[in-house]
């Protein structure tokens, strides 16, 4: 069972509450004007059809003029020569050796988009890093604008006067995020839409949708029944595909986060639903009212009638409760992620009593930090070679994930004596805010490299690539990869390499040499036969912890310069085609199985423990400075 599930049971209790409290309230006032009615803009199956999609040869100047900069320009600029102290360099380590990219983005969805959008976010970091130098950001007021609120909440509808209701999210979201909706379905119709949506890109009209999360109480085309129907959109692909609760048939049942995509009584006799798990003298009716409502089909929202929704932010998709109960889950689509959220719109027949957006991203104000100074990484000695370089990946706006890591694994012996060196590897994000939360983090601790595009998950393998130039530029004898949702218990590691006693043509982690490509289109690993034709993959060792050999780290790095580098979008992987072709040319190579590597949360005695948040990374850490040893925190997710 995943650690989303305690979230959801925490919130479902916390919703039935407050549905209890709501529905006395509503009976004991009726519902006046105060509350914003929101009507339907759009019919049909498709409620952005106004939509004409436009993608401009050139993008506009940020400024809004006539003006518009070149691809190519705005490219260059993220490898001009800039005004840097030698403190600040050093987050830029990797930087230059990757402004070949662009030639390299053949295989990786969206590649040359990230690169172009991250001259613009670049672009901006320089200016705000530029006015501070020169004092001009010492306001109040601009330093409050620029912090990333912990929560958002809109409680008094009385003040709501939009048609449709947009709530701003600042620094996107993360894992563990949610947003709470209560209203009452109301109108002609009923139906509502949810859209989380991101930031366009520039000169495009219109921004992504990453859920769009519409309630049709009265059907549609393809029903007549109530149905929730969740889907994507983009400028450049138009709609997704429908995921419908519930589904139009009986289909396999497919889970996100290890939660069903449609609960199984979403549209079942309502019957059906209050006798499972009853005994007969439970589920008997006295009143004839009783049994003509238990007839209906159990659908969670109905007119007239309040409701308390929570969408929340797993490691795989978004899930929503509705009065307490899990009703559907949505899967991440390619380049849709959560850090992209930019905003919460709400429209439709709806009476929005209050939206409440909680668990944010929020980076930490390092001069309330009292243990300051043990938290920051020592540079690493040119004189001394490294024993083991740990590059870590981590999205921009994960500020609590690092702040974690950096209070746990980071503080073993092996690294604070400069034996092992770890850094975060992250990409630029689209919000001018987090950029600048994330430049002032840099700069503190000194731990992050930031790299020259933006942070979408298909990009990954770029990310692998920096780790190993990293590692081959400081000499370390051995390479590793991490997530900031890992707990590397470095001792154990450094204790396997040192018996394993191998220097040349190592990989070392949890090897998979079974697995298959996903063929689904809508899967988050799709590959298509174009992308790798073959049945199976070659060895690989899983993501969340594996170890090459200083010359493996060296050739990536070198066939990336000899533009002879095969990309491809699933990291791991692309790394265990690196390693068969370097086999194919001549290198002996060791596969070494680590089985206490766990890819898929925590057991007792590992090595890697993967999908443990803050909490959980310092309840092992806390275990392990108690000499518990490496027991599992909780159920281990």
């Amino acid at each position: 069972m995943k650690k989303l599930y305690g979230g959801v049971l925490v919130a479902s209790l916390f919703m039935v509450f407050m549905l209890m409290i709501l529905r006395y309230g509503v009976m004991k006032n009726p519902i006046g004007e105060g509350y914003l009615t929101i009507p339907v803009l759009v019919n049909g199956t498709n409620p952005l059809e106004w939509i004409n999609p436009v993608v401009p040869p050139a993008i506009q100047h940020p400024e809004g003029h006539s003006q518009v900069i070149s691809s190519d320009i705005l490219v260059s600029s993220l490898f001009a020569g800039s005004n840097f102290s030698r403190e600040e360099q050093q987050t830029l380590q990797t930087w230059s050796h990757m402004k070949d990219l662009i030639d390299h983005a053949q295989g990786l969805p969206n590649a040359a988009e990230a690169i172009k959008e991250a001259a613009s976010a670049w672009n901006s970091v320089i200016s705000s890093i530029e006015e501070q130098k020169q004092g001009h950001a010492n306001d109040s007021s601009r330093t409050k604008k620029k912090q990333c609120p912990h929560f958002l909440n809109k409680m008094n509808s009385t003040e709501l006067g939009n048609e449709i209701y947009k709530l701003q999210v600042p620094c996107g979201l993360t894992q563990g995020s949610s947003i709470t909706v209560i209203g009452i379905p109301n109108g002609l119709l009923g139906n509502f839409r949810i859209d989380l949506t991101g930031e366009p890109l520039p000169g495009e009209p219109d921004p992504p949708i990453v859920l769009h999360y519409n309630v049709r109480l009265h059907g549609d085309k393809i029903t007549e029944d109530p149905v929730i129907v969740q889907n994507t959109w983009t400028i450049a692909h138009d709609w997704g595909e429908e995921v419908r609760c519930p589904p139009p048939s009986a289909e396999k049942v497919e889970k996100v986060d290890e939660l069903e995509q449609c609960n199984k009584i979403v549209g079942k006799n309502i019957s059906q639903v209050y006798t499972t798990g009853m005994n007969s003298h439970t589920s008997r009716r006295s009143s004839a009212n009783e049994e003509l409502s238990m007839n209906r089909k159990y659908f969670p929202f109905k007119q007239g009638y309040p409701f308390v929704a929570t969408l929340r932010v797993g490691s795989e998709g978004i899930q929503m409760t509705v009065d307490g109960k899990h009703i559907t889950s949505f899967a991440f689509r390619e380049t849709l992620e959560p850090w992209l959220v930019s905003e919460i719109k709400i429209s439709g027949d709806l009476k929005l009593i209050s939206v409440l957006a909680s668990g944010l991203p929020t980076s930490e104000d390092s001069e309330h930090i009292i243990d300051l100074e043990s938290l920051k990484s020592r540079p690493i000695s040119t004189q001394t070679p490294l024993e083991l370089f740990i590059g870590v990946f981590s999205t921009a706006n994960n500020f609590k994930r690092r702040m974690a890591v950096r209070r746990t694994w980071m503080q073993y012996n092996a690294v604070r004596s400069n034996i092992t060196a770890v850094r975060f590897f992250v990409g630029l994000h689209k919000s001018p805010i987090v950029n600048e939360e994330l430049w002032k983090e840099a700069q503190t601790y000194g731990d992050i490299q930031l790299v020259p595009f933006v942070d979408y998950y298909s990009l990954i393998t770029w990310k692998t690539l920096a780790i190993c130039i990293f590692g081959t530029q400081v000499s370390a004898r051995f390479v590793m990869k991490t997530d900031d949702d890992a707990f590397v218990r470095v001792d154990e590691v450094l204790g396997s390499l040192h018996r394993m006693n191998i220097a040349h043509g190592l990989l070392y982690g949890l090897i998979d040499s079974e697995s298959r490509p996903h063929r689904s289109t809508d899967s988050k690993w799709y590959i298509s036969p174009e992308e790798w034709s073959e049945g199976t993959y070659p060895p690989f060792a899983h993501g969340p912890g594996y170890v090459v050999s200083h010359d493996i780290a060296r050739t990536v790095y070198k066939k990336y310069k000899q533009n002879n580098l095969k990309m491809f979008k699933l990291e791991d992987v692309a790394m265990g085609m690196w390693i068969s072709d370097m086999k194919k040319e001549g290198l002996e190579v060791r596969y070494e199985n680590e089985g206490k590597v766990y890819n898929e949360g925590c057991k007792d005695g590992y090595v890697v423990a993967h999908y443990q948040g803050p909490r959980e990374m310092l309840c092992l850490w806390q275990k392990l400075q108690e000499g518990k040893g490496a027991q599992c925190c909780g159920d281990g997710r």
